[in-house]
């Protein structure tokens, strides 16, 4: 091993708790429906890998119950975007799965949520099928 090389850093989580807005969440949601309504992002497009972070922090903050399994599948997620050996059936089964789940917390949605969450879970699902075709 070169003496020279950096060594590997795994990113700083921030120790003071992340305080999203509805205002931020709404701006979330748009964004990401913005993206997914472009279709199948293009390998090279970090757009998504960004909005994936993104997602993992706010609902790490959120005190949300029943987050967990959306959090731990977004972790999926970007492992099989970024691994290059990854098949699209496998993301599509990821995406399913966050679909699925993002309409279960659609359902106990409040603050005007529940429209744009069961739409992001339909895109999620949407997008999923594109890919295992």
């Amino acid at each position: 091993m070169d003496s020279t090389a950096p060594t590997p850093q795994t990113p700083v989580t921030p120790t003071v708790p992340l305080d999203v807005t509805d205002q931020q969440n709404t701006a979330l949601l748009d964004d990401t429906v913005a993206l997914l309504n472009d279709g199948v992002p293009e390998p090279g497009n970090k757009h998504g890998l960004a909005e994936i972070d993104r997602w993992e922090a706010v609902l790490r903050a959120s005190e949300r119950p029943g987050l967990a399994k959306i959090i731990q599948e977004l972790g999926t997620l970007r492992e099989q975007i970024t691994a290059e050996t990854t098949e699209a059936h496998a993301i599509a089964e990821t995406l399913a799965t966050l679909g699925a789940e993002t309409t279960k917390i659609a359902e106990e949605a409040d603050n005007g949520y529940t429209g744009p969450l069961k739409n992001l879970g339909k895109l999620l699902i949407k997008l999923g099928n594109a890919l295992s075709r």
